[in-house]
């Protein structure tokens, strides 16, 4: 058997796993009777974990079908089957990042506010620089003066070169000039922050789809991606985000943030079912390590345990 990621990432989804934990307990309490309000029960359960209505069906209906066939004979035989069924949700969107497509590979990072978007920006321009890709980032945050000194406060830290205007400026334009001084400076990757607004807010919304357009002035194809970060506290509410998002900038892929404090961790299943976007990063935690590369395999893993009682 596989190790488990104690210590890491499966110390990370705790609340979320304890949630699913205490459910599936009453249900398996007095061993596993495979009969229609078992599965019934385990949907539900499911649901209450913020995996989303249409992903718990999938998993149940599959659940079903497999055990007519290797009729597992303990709980731990169905939560290993469980496990593999949302695997195969989360494989699909388990995508890495490819910077080395355009020089500068341009992401513009989005999302609303409180999501932790600038320090996600913070770890992922050391995670890039520490992989030996020079990097750059941009402040394209100009509603708030204090989020322009944030990024130049985590580009001193991290040696990084920030290209900012003062409070107020025109974020298209610090988006078009950060795109020129990277391509002449011969930069890898330029991170291209944004302000954070709430996606029903139409009017700064449209001023994303701007920045957009004026970098297309330089290069056609920028930006290269269209990075959404969500908070998967959030729970459902992310789902509206993301398709607010998508309708008005076209995202293409994410970032799941404030993993470890949350219950609601089943929300990346339901993202992953109702989408399909890759899913590029998760965020479990405040260190500078804590922003790690999605792996579909590991995070079902550490979303079940393999053993109820097992936290």
């Amino acid at each position: 058997m596989q190790e488990k990621p104690r210590g890491g990432l499966f110390s990370r989804l705790s609340k979320t796993r304890e949630n699913l934990t205490s459910g599936l307990s009453g249900l398996f309490g007095r061993g596993v009777k495979l009969d229609e309000s078992l599965y019934e029960e385990i949907e539900d359960q499911l649901i209450m974990a913020d995996l989303g209505v249409e992903p718990a069906q999938r998993i149940c209906n599959a659940l079903r079908d497999r055990s007519k066939i290797e009729k597992p004979e303990s709980a731990e035989a169905l939560l290993a089957i469980l496990t593999e069924q949302i695997s195969a949700i989360l494989e699909p969107v388990e995508q890495a990042m490819d910077t080395g497509q355009q020089q500068p590979y341009v992401i513009l990072m989005v999302g609303v506010n409180g999501v932790g978007k600038t320090t996600t920006i913070a770890k992922l321009a050391r995670r890039l620089r520490d992989e030996g890709k020079s990097v750059m980032l941009a402040a394209g945050d100009t509603f708030r003066a204090a989020a322009i000194e944030q990024l130049q406060t985590w580009g001193t830290r991290l040696s990084i070169p920030v290209i900012a205007q003062q409070h107020g400026s025109d974020a298209a334009a610090v988006a078009f000039d950060a795109y020129q001084a990277a391509k002449s400076r011969n930069i890898d990757v330029l991170l291209i922050d944004t302000a954070g607004r709430q996606h029903t807010h139409g009017d700064l919304m449209e001023q994303l789809a701007k920045m957009a357009r004026v970098l297309q002035k330089a290069d056609p194809e920028l930006p290269h991606e269209v990075m959404l970060t969500v908070d998967a506290a959030t729970g459902q509410n992310a789902l509206s985000q993301i398709e607010h998002f998508k309708t008005i900038i076209g995202v293409s892929s994410l970032s799941v943030t404030k993993l470890d404090g949350t219950a609601k961790g089943g929300i990346i299943v339901a993202i992953a079912e109702k989408f399909g976007l890759p899913i590029r990063f998760i965020g479990v935690g405040e260190s500078m390590d804590d922003l790690r590369p999605f792996v579909a395999r590991d995070f079902a893993r550490a979303l079940l345990p393999e053993k109820l009682g097992d936290k």
